[in-house]
């Protein structure tokens, strides 16, 4: 080692390692397939496995001292020992293993709540609260969207069944389960400063009192027993406060909350999901985009965190044990076992603040094995220490053994452990700068290994994942400590917390900016198969990209030109894309996108501009097809009405494109679309105005007049479909009518209304209510469109388009077109000559 190293006086930290010590793999894999086998099992098939596995490691134990006696005590004999040695460890986990699982699934079974649920008995329940509150994510449902709900983790404590069948004894237990709470409680119920639910301000370990429906959990093999629905609106009934340390948690995260504030809308969101995971104010149109590049690991308790915060504190992991180590604990004058004791303080109050549940758990053990290791520059110690915390970790809580986020963090942390050094050594060995190096060698290791499992939770595989998370990491570090300063000053100094909270809101907007920018490429993924022989399909072609990618490092003008290639597939510039598609067509007047069950089209208006007419049902389709077709300016947003189908997607409409106002209905049904628009138009300082029949518009060439609804005073209409804003358009030479969703009785209305004149020479109709059967014949007869789009989506529970209305479009000489069987559609042409293109 003195002569390798080159020196005079030798190296300054001599180190000799051996080979990877991989005994621990076996056992904590057996450790990891049992607990996931056996945590559902019934209990007798468990006891099996324990003294199946007990009985052999015994035997085996045996044989190995028999052996030993007949064997001299030399090396020879004790290398033939050690295989018996290592299998009977390992059958000693697995029994292990299946006991924990077992006792663990025996929670779920026992007590009366399973019984209960099968009968969806109604009962007063006291439980304790095992996990924050959480929203769900907003669902549409057709026309409208699925109300919120608030979702909590509890175990039952005690629980007395309620109505004619119920005793009303008080039977004590313990059993997990969710509660399940709505959310949309009607006015005039208490609510939380900022319209939150009080429901929402639940910490831990806190008791309520519930009148709630139990129901059966939706999967089998489910760490919870049941579901408990709780009956009503009102506020909690706590009948047991929080614990300190809980307590203490909350109100620092609460501070958190209260330092951000003021902070730009993402920025607001993001930073607290990176300090502590909390992501309730991310909005689902952001979630979507991080998952859509890989990023979404950046919102939840990580590893990551949680060793930025540690390496602020005792300093560059490859420098603690030297003496010009650095951090806040050396330069606070703090020897190095404090450092250590203090570091496992620093570990106790990261548990406790951001949760002691599985993924903190997790995110504490692989965070703190990934440091030790590396402050002790012994790479090759890691592999062990993995190993040891997943059998740790699973031996715990078995439930883990089925987790696909437990998975996700051993494959991350496996890949820095084992690919990413090796891949950054090649990379600084073909020039790159070492610090780019490890960056892109740790980002593409990651997604390596973990791309397979991501496949089959999305369906879909992330080209820009690796870029997206090399530009992200840069602003981790920064967001993160800057974050947990104010975590920290916020219940002592909260404006001091605000400004370290404004700090940080500039890496967190780049983080937010990124993923927004990422998920917008037209090429940034492809649909994968959802399923497991889908993973291994992946993992095969991972395995080729990079074998391939080796020998492409030789040949830099190759390189560089499937860098180009790749670039081009992702970014897929609108003139190529539309030498190659023929998408969208050159001289396009009027678009169906295709958004599934829902309405939004778009009229030209110019280069690069459009009116857009309903924002569909999902932000990501509407947004997509504005990307496809080049649109980044809109003059005008006109909502037909207010249902789901037609506005839900209106945050992708208005993602990074100048929007000049929008105009909607005045009747504002069902409220909470509505209030929904009106909300995201104020987030952007976007006017919102009535359109009333009569009113005329021109942008260029494209002019537009609404024919209904009334003006005030008019009848009540029959529902939000007859309130629908119609239009004629005049686009080229071309006539479109867009009728929205009107039912009969306003059509027949609008017959009988002064604009009854322009319903005829019309080119293009665009169908009312995705073709339902409601219509009336005497307005198809009328106006007599050359060609009928409808669009609705694939398999819609609805029967859209019903047979009878496209036959009577069809026998009125139109052709009729439709999204769910045509795709997005593009009509071309003017007076003299129409045309149509599918996407």
């Amino acid at each position: 080692m003195h002569a390798a190293s080159g020196k005079r006086l030798g190296s300054a930290h001599p180190r000799e390692e051996g080979p990877t010590d991989l005994r621990l793999v076996p056992p904590a894999l057996a450790v990891w397939v049992t607990a996931a086998v056996t945590v559902g099992a019934p209990s007798g098939r468990v006891t099996a496995v324990v003294v199946g596995c007990l009985v052999l490691a015994g035997a085996l134990l045996a044989l190995g001292r028999t052996a030993a006696r007949r064997v001299t005590q030399d090396g020879a004999g004790r290398s033939r020992a050690w295989p018996r040695v290592s299998v009977a460890a390992s059958l000693l986990c697995v029994a292990a293993a299946a006991a924990s699982a077992g006792l663990h699934g025996a929670d779920v079974r026992r007590g009366p709540i399973p019984a209960l649920a099968r009968q969806h008995a109604h009962v007063t329940a006291e439980v304790e609260i095992t996990s924050d509150p959480r929203l769900t994510r907003p669902r549409i449902k057709g026309d409208h969207a699925a109300p919120t709900a608030v979702l909590l983790d509890a175990e039952v404590r005690q629980v007395t069944r309620a109505g004619a069948g119920g005793d009303g004894a008080v039977v004590a237990t313990r059993t997990p389960v969710m509660v399940i709470v709505d959310a949309s409680s009607p006015r005039g119920s208490p609510r939380l400063p900022g319209g939150r639910s009080p429901w929402l301000s639940l910490l831990p370990s806190t008791r309520l009192r519930v009148a709630a429906r139990l129901a059966p959990a939706l999967s089998g093999g489910d760490r919870i027993a049941a579901v408990l629905r709780v009956r009503g609106s009102g506020p909690p009934e706590v009948v047991g406060q929080p614990s300190g340390p809980q307590r203490f948690a909350g109100r620092l995260r609460e501070g958190l909350r209260q330092a951000t504030d003021g902070l730009e809308a993402d920025a607001r969101a993001l930073l607290p999901g990176l300090v502590v995971g909390d992501t309730s104010r991310v909005t689902p149109e952001l979630d979507e985009a991080f998952k859509a590049t890989d990023l979404t690991h950046l919102l939840a308790v990580s590893g990551g965190n949680f060793t930025i915060l540690l390496a602020l504190f005792v300093g560059p992991p490859g420098l603690a044990q030297r003496a010009e180590r650095r951090g806040l604990a050396p330069r606070l004058g703090i020897p190095l076992r404090a450092t250590a004791l203090l570091g496992g303080a620093v570990t106790l109050g990261f548990v406790i603040v951001c949760r002691p549940d599985p993924s903190v758990l997790r995110a504490a053990a692989c965070g703190s094995i990934a440091l030790l290791a590396l402050a002790t520059g012994r790479r090759r110690s890691l592999i062990p220490a993995l190993a040891t915390a997943v059998l740790l970790l699973v031996l715990y809580d078995p439930w883990l053994s089925r987790s696909y986020g437990f998975l996700l963090s051993v494959l991350a942390t496996g890949a820095l452990l084992t690919l990413a050094p090796r891949w950054s050594a090649a990379l600084r060995r073909r020039r790159m700068p070492p610090r780019l190096a490890e960056a892109l060698a740790a980002a593409g290791a990651a997604q390596a290994l973990c791309a397979p499992v991501v496949a089959v939770l999305s369906a879909r595989v992330s080209l820009v994942a690796v870029p997206c998370n090399l530009l992200a990491e840069f602003a981790v570090a920064p967001a993160t400590v800057l974050g947990f300063a104010a975590l920290a000053t916020a219940p002592v100094v909260l404006p001091v917390a605000k400004g370290l909270a404004w700090c940080a809101s500039w890496p967190a907007r780049w983080i937010a900016d990124i993923a927004r920018t990422g998920a917008a490429l037209p090429g940034g993924g492809v649909d994968w198969p959802a399923s497991w022989p889908g993973a291994l399909l992946l993992a095969l072609v991972t395995v080729v990209v990079v074998l391939a990618g080796r020998r492409l490092l030789k040949h830099p003008w190759l390189s560089g030109a499937c860098v180009v290639v790749f670039l081009l597939v992702v970014v897929q510039p609108a003139p190529l894309t539309r030498v190659i598609t023929g998408w969208p067509p050159p001289g396009w007047r009027f678009a169906m996108c295709d958004v599934g069950q829902g309405d939004a089209t778009v009229l030209a208006a110019g280069d690069g501009t459009a009116v857009v007419v309903d924002a569909g049902p999902d932000p990501a389709l509407v947004d997509h097809c504005l990307t496809t077709l080049g649109i980044t300016r809109i003059p005008l947003v006109v909502l037909t009405h207010f249902h789901a189908d037609h506005v839900a997607g209106l945050p992708g409409v208005l993602r990074g494109r100048a929007v000049g106002a929008i105009e909607t209905t005045d009747f504002a049904e069902p409220p909470d679309q509505a209030e929904f628009v009106r909300r995201e138009a104020a987030a952007r300082r976007i006017s919102v105005t009535p359109a009333v029949a009569g009113e005329r518009r021109r942008i260029g060439s494209l002019d537009w007049q609404v024919l209904w609804p009334p003006p005030s005073p008019a009848p009540t209409p029959d529902g939000p479909n007859d309130a629908s804003v119609a239009l004629v358009v005049r686009s080229a030479g071309l006539r479109l009518l867009l009728l929205g969703d009107l039912e009969p009785p306003a059509q027949q209305a609008l017959l009988r209304s002064p604009a009854a004149g322009e319903l005829t020479a019309v080119d293009v109709l665009k169908v009312a209510h995705h073709g339902s059967a409601y219509q009336d014949p005497e307005l198809i007869r009328r106006v007599a469109p050359r060609l009928a789009l409808i669009s609705c989506g694939r398999d819609n529970p609805y029967g859209h388009p019903a047979p009878s209305t496209v036959a009577a479009l069809r026998a009125g000489g139109a052709v009729v077109l439709r999204t769910d069987k045509d795709g997005a559609l593009a009509v071309v042409g003017g007076s003299g000559g129409l045309s149509v293109a599918r996407d």
